[in-house]
């Protein structure tokens, strides 16, 4: 195995004992022989992300239409712990906040939580947070590095979100990824690739997106490679490609 080849864009940094074991157990899952590629990448130039419809055309969805005009991202953290105008708000919903630092090296942004993400308190939990650890450390991002959210903050069981409130939680998380500047963004799963991006997973992966002026690769949340591993090496190419150097 290529051991000494891992650079695959961006700053190298040392990483620890604790931190190579990971590194190599994500590649073995992900059937990885190899930590580069030979032969140059082609993509699709990708369209235009969808703007979400003017709240005069349905004034239902009205009260959803959250378009927060905070100007730091403490700001705007603080909106999503205590606002009742969020989509999906509820006197049931539960809350679950993002982490991580501002100018983070990547920002991952992920399906709406489970109750497996609310037990851990965390945007991605359990066994999904535990791959996405060994994600991030074959890039050689360590976890604390790395800024997590969602596209609803708020997890409610059973519920599914209707075009409008899809859009408008595209609305937050476009004004979320401004604040937080993230130098990478990985959305993780079909709802952030449909929200922000009007396509699903399937036709969204393999190329790269700008959202915000940041570079946008999408890939399977880890909950969907615990279930499908074979998906494991398309996940490793996405990867590969979010961090190929800026051209």
């Amino acid at each position: 195995m290529a051991g000494e080849e891992g650079n695959v864009g961006g700053e190298q940094e040392l990483i620890g004992i604790a931190e190579a074991r990971s590194t190599l157990a994500w590649w073995l899952e992900a059937g990885v022989d190899a930590v580069v590629q030979d032969e140059p990448r082609d993509w699709l130039k990708p369209a235009s992300p969808r703007h979400p419809a003017s709240p005069a055309a349905d004034p239902q969805p009205a009260p959803n239409l959250a378009q927060p005009s905070h100007e730091t991202l403490a700001e705007l953290q603080q909106w999503l712990a205590t606002s009742t105008q969020l989509p999906l708000a509820s006197a049931t919903a539960r809350r679950i906040m993002p982490q991580g630092p501002e100018n983070a090296a990547i920002m991952l942004l992920s399906d709406a939580p489970t109750l497996e993400d609310f037990a851990a308190g965390q945007p991605i939990g359990g066994e999904s947070w535990e791959l996405a650890r060994r994600m991030l450390a074959a890039i050689k991002i360590p976890a604390e590095q790395a800024y997590s959210a969602s596209l609803s903050c708020l997890h409610v069981p059973g519920a599914r979100m209707s075009p409008a409130d899809r859009e408008a939680c595209a609305e937050v998380a476009r004004r979320h990824i401004l604040l937080a500047k993230p130098k990478r963004l990985l959305l993780l799963g079909d709802g952030p690739a449909q929200a922000l991006l009007g396509k699903p997973l399937p036709l969204a992966r393999g190329h790269v997106h700008k959202i915000e002026g940041v570079r946008t690769i999408v890939t399977f949340h880890p909950r969907q490679l615990i279930n499908q591993p074979s998906n494991k090496s398309l996940a490793w190419k996405d990867l590969l490609l979010l961090m190929e150097d800026e051209s």
